[in-house]
């Protein structure tokens, strides 16, 4: 696990009863990225609706402009928040002007920070660039795995090499397109390496073959939400009959267009996660009910744990169990892994032990997650054991603490939750936030 920070600043959370709540969540992290690097290869202008305006967004956004891509987002932001309330993150619209797939090599090294589906996407389409390219990142990067990615490419005709010795960034491309046909991928750690490739393989030589090691990939409808996000921007990507493999058609590349990119699901997790622990009602405006997002289902979960759900075409609301929230026991979360953060700590509050498995993604992601979450749960009073892909929560007398937030995001907005419940809470680092939602705990102050 990540060494917590040292933080500046906490934020002590207080606690409330049953919410009352209509408010809008950021645009969808997941959709932004993914419409980003079709916009940005695409021949023409895309006007990219509702685009999240966060810190991994704006990596791969100033990066793409170093690679030659000119993306106009000047334009302010829609205020966001609860029931009118302010938090800038979601913009009025980004304007990008596609390159045609002709990127042109950066003048200095790509730098990512901490935001992982950048640097996935990036090594990949930077093999389509007419030069060079070096990605690196932060600290906690260079300790997060890319090497799968990278044989899967090689194999596919690209030249890239690792520049340190431990299988992670940083590492350099030398460009110049990639010949196609068909690769093996280890899709077991990160299906983030799945969609960087496929979005960069419209611009192949031949068609692409993707064939998943073991059959196996980790989070899947995040690969189905790449391939629905090509196919709006004109691409011809599929999944092979057996479901073990994808193709994607040589030549049928990007065309520039109007995007609408939805609320965000991982986002959402938090508020509807709210209402199920405090009672009351929350309604989500601008997230579909029935959106094919990844963590999507984890309101199936807070359907079976005896929450009440009511799904429309522009929004989604959620109201509290009536008799107290229902341990499910034993949960699958490997097709929602973001949503893994706050379900935990509602968990705290079941009426009965939860192990969430499938999960080992999570020792990679911006900390060891499963590592953070054992600790800092454990912190507040429960009983708390992990595995290399599982973690268990055995509620106990709860009580107070101060949570470390190890630099990541979801730690801070998950954490945020037992305090609606639980007095002497304080979160540190709140600002790391800013990664997903940069107005979040503004939102939150509001409940």
């Amino acid at each position: 696990m990540s060494t917590a920070p040292k933080h500046s600043t906490t934020r002590p959370i207080e606690p409330r009863g049953p919410l009352d709540l209509t408010l809008s969540v950021p645009g969808s992290k997941s959709i932004t990225n993914r419409a980003l690097v079709a916009a940005a290869l695409a021949e023409g202008e895309s006007r990219l609706e509702g685009a999240l305006e966060s810190d991994d967004t704006r990596a791969l956004r100033e990066a793409l402009g170093q690679l030659g891509v000119t993306i106009h987002a000047g334009d302010g932001a829609r205020k966001l928040g609860s029931s009118g309330s302010a938090s800038a993150t979601r913009s009025t619209g980004w304007t990008v002007r596609g390159c045609g797939g002709r990127l042109t090599a950066p003048a200095a090294t790509l730098e990512v920070g901490n935001a992982g589906t950048p640097m996935r996407f990036l090594a990949a389409i930077c093999t389509l660039a007419d030069g060079a390219s070096v990605l690196d990142g932060s600290e906690r990067m260079r300790e997060r795995p890319i090497g799968d990615l990278v044989r899967a490419l090689e194999a596919l005709g690209a030249e890239i090499e690792l520049l340190q010795p431990t299988n992670c960034p940083p590492l350099r491309t030398s460009g110049g397109g990639l010949a196609g046909g068909r690769a093996e991928i280890d899709a077991s750690r990160s299906s983030q390496y799945v969609s960087g490739i496929l979005l960069a393989a419209p611009y192949a030589v031949r068609d692409c073959e993707l064939v998943l090691q073991d059959g196996l990939i980790v989070s899947r409808p995040y690969v189905d939400l790449t391939i629905d996000v090509m196919t709006a921007f004109g691409a011809e990507a599929s999944w092979t009959g057996d479901g073990r493999g994808l193709r994607v058609s040589a030549g049928r590349t990007y065309l520039g267009r109007h995007y609408d990119i939805e609320g965000d699901a991982s986002s959402a997790a938090y508020p509807l996660c709210a209402a199920a622990i405090c009672g009351g009602r929350v309604r989500i405006v601008g997230l579909p009910g029935h959106s094919r997002q990844s963590d999507m289902a984890l309101v199936e979960l807070l359907e079976q744990m005896g929450c009440a759900v009511e799904r429309r075409d522009d929004s989604l609301e959620l109201r509290g169990p009536t008799q107290g929230l229902q341990s499910l026991g034993t949960v699958d979360m490997n097709a929602m892994p973001d949503a893994v953060m706050a379900y935990a700590v509602l968990a705290l509050f079941a009426n009965g032990p939860t192990r969430i498995e499938n999960v080992a993604n999570l020792r990679i992601k911006e900390t060891d997650r499963l590592a953070a979450l054992e600790t800092e749960l454990g912190r507040l009073g429960a009983r708390v054991s992990s595995g290399d892909d599982w973690l268990e929560v055995r509620p106990g007398p709860l009580h107070g603490a101060e949570i470390a937030t190890y630099d990541d995001h979801r730690m801070a907005m998950a954490f945020s939750l037992a305090g609606l419940r639980i007095p002497g809470i304080a979160i540190q680092d709140p600002d790391c936030v800013s990664k997903s939602w940069p107005g979040y705990f503004d939102s939150f102050d509001l409940w």
